[in-house]
């Protein structure tokens, strides 16, 4: 590649193949499918491909992906990590992308525990492309490892990667907006909704104009930036709906990230189980005393629940109470 200005038409093929990927593939196969493609062009063995927080520990990883690599390396690299000099000169830069040779970059007495993992894990030459956010020292970053000594990280093969990473970022935020518009049509009872997608620590990588206005109006101190504590606190409890004042919020924790649906809150969620129960048997054609024999209770206080259903849903027919439960669904 002579400059970044003219590249060659199999760097525009390139770009095709990855979006189209983002949009065809199920959101667990998109990044190895993207990391073969790349592979075609910049020859690697494997890599690692995440976000994290930079620390002066070393960086504190929320999501990574593996690829030909095991969990094990990472196991083996967190009580080395305060030792890799090489990542925190990439980790506190807004774009950035560098190469280094392990023998070249490590060669002192005090880093050779860290070479010797690298030896190990077949990271002998080593791309690394990184866009951080100084202030928060949030960082979205790809590495990729060569396990031939001699088969040095060129200064063509930089840029290259320096030009496609950009557009590999955005096409893996593309896939799981894609990913998040299958869960909305598998769910549509919660249109119109926002919807977000967050990782586990919280951090929010995508957010509708519907979902911001609607977390705003629950907390108005949100800055966008990471989900509300107790939010969080209801993900990492394992429940998937979250009842605020104003706002109710579904959360799917799928390949190690939140994705988060938000509607306003409505009629039927005042409803206790007992009378969701029953209210989903009424739409469904049930009469009162088939919904008494199912359930174990008499015609009497079945009747009287309904009507108690009836009225917290302002709603005199089967068909208007159908529609209410839509909302709350």
């Amino acid at each position: 590649m002579d400059n970044l200005r003219d590249p060659p038409v199999d760097f525009n093929t390139l770009l095709l193949r990855l979006y189209r990927l983002a949009q065809e593939l199920p959101i667990q196969y998109f990044q190895d499918a993207v990391l073969a493609q790349i592979k075609q062009v910049l020859p690697f063995d494997s890599s690692v491909w995440g976000t994290a927080t930079a620390t002066s520990r070393g960086i504190d990883i929320h999501t990574v992906h593996l690829h030909q690599t095991s969990r094990e390396m990472l196991l083996a690299y967190e009580p080395l990590k305060h030792l890799d000099s090489a990542a925190a000169t990439v980790f506190d830069k807004r774009h950035v992308t560098r190469v280094f040779h392990t023998d070249s970059w490590f060669d002192g007495p005090e880093t050779r525990a860290l070479r010797d993992f690298l030896h190990r894990f077949g990271h002998e030459n080593i791309f690394v492309a990184a866009d951080s956010n100084p202030r928060t020292r949030f960082v979205h970053w790809v590495s990729l490892f060569r396990a031939d000594k001699e088969a040095h990280c060129t200064e063509e093969e930089r840029l290259l990667l320096a030009q496609l990473t950009p557009h590999v970022m955005q096409a893996l935020a593309f896939n799981r907006v894609v990913h998040l518009g299958h869960l909305e049509a598998a769910d549509k009872a919660l249109s119109p909704h926002g919807c977000a997608i967050a990782d586990m620590r919280g951090v929010v990588y995508h957010s509708d104009p519907q979902f911001n206005a609607l977390v705003l109006a629950e907390w108005s101190d949100w800055t966008g930036q990471a989900l509300p504590a107790p939010l969080m606190e209801t993900a990492l409890l394992g429940a998937d709906r979250f009842m605020g004042r104003g706002v109710v919020l579904r959360v799917y924790v799928e390949h190690g990230l939140l994705f988060l649906k938000a509607r306003a809150r409505c009629l039927a969620d005042q409803l206790n189980v007992r009378e969701w129960t029953i209210a989903r048997r009424i739409a469904k054609g049930e009469s009162h005393k088939e919904i008494a024999q199912a359930l174990n209770r008499s015609p009497a206080t079945v009747r009287n629940q309904i009507q108690a259903i009836y009225e917290k849903l302002e709603v005199g027919s089967i068909a208007r109470l159908i529609e209410a439960l839509r909302w709350a669904e």
